[in-house]
């Protein structure tokens, strides 16, 4: 009968080990203020954003992307918009668990619309496939290279399968503005950290014109139990 507690303790450890913790990050875009326009004629901009997060395990091996899709909205100079308000214009967040001593890479892109159809039909696809988790494959980083936060967003939804390339469809003057931010698991659990606040600022200019937009951004640091896989 003495070996009934000593079965039992070690079941109960098993499952213990079994239920680890796993972190899951989330995406979520709050706010952009437009400074400045681009398009001083008709007094507005015509905007879409991309967005995505991409996960790596320990060994550097991309391992799953989620993607995202804001727009097309019409905005005029020194309006504010909430991107995290419910409602016709909220940017929706995304969410990608961050493999245990890996990384995650949250990407975002702001692009100025030349064609509203094309842009609406870009948006519709990426909506689809919103937050649906896809493996993405042929995505490494050598050390010769370095991944922009447009490839990124464009090579995670090439892997969702929407077939299209952002690169091919775009030049230097589409581009607004671009953000990521890299964060490591194994740091994140170390500091207990659980917000990471993201402020960008996208300036240029366009010939004669000159642009502004503040984008802010969050990414929420989410503890998630994992079942243990039953045979």
């Amino acid at each position: 009968m003495r070996s009934i507690p000593i079965i039992l303790i070690t079941v109960l450890t098993f499952i213990s080990c079994a239920r680890q913790s796993a972190l899951t990050a989330e995406l979520t875009p709050r706010s952009l203020n437009a400074v400045n326009l681009e398009e001083t004629l008709s007094r507005r901009d015509e905007l879409i954003m991309a967005y995505s997060l991409t996960s790596y395990d320990a060994k550097n091996k991309a391992v799953g992307v989620v993607n995202g899709g804001w727009g097309v909205e019409s905005i005029k100079r020194g309006q504010q918009l909430d991107l995290s308000a419910v409602g016709p214009q909220q940017a929706k967040p995304i969410s990608l668990q961050i493999p245990r001593n890996g990384r995650i890479v949250a990407s975002l892109v702001l692009i100025e619309v030349d064609d509203y159809n094309q842009a609406r039909q870009t948006m519709a696809k990426i909506q689809k496939i919103h937050n649906i988790v896809a493996v993405p494959v042929g995505l490494l980083i050598t050390a010769a290279e370095v991944l922009t936060p447009l490839k990124y967003v464009s090579a995670g939804l090439v892997a969702s399968g929407v077939g299209l390339q952002l690169l091919d469809k775009l030049d230097n003057d589409d581009v607004l503005g671009q953000s990521s931010v890299e964060l490591h698991e194994a740091d994140l659990r170390k500091k207990k950290q659980r917000l990471v606040h993201v402020p960008s600022t996208f300036s240029g200019r366009n010939m004669r014109d000159a642009f502004e937009y503040r984008l802010e951004y969050d990414v929420t640091l989410k503890t998630v139990k994992i079942q243990p896989v039953r045979q």
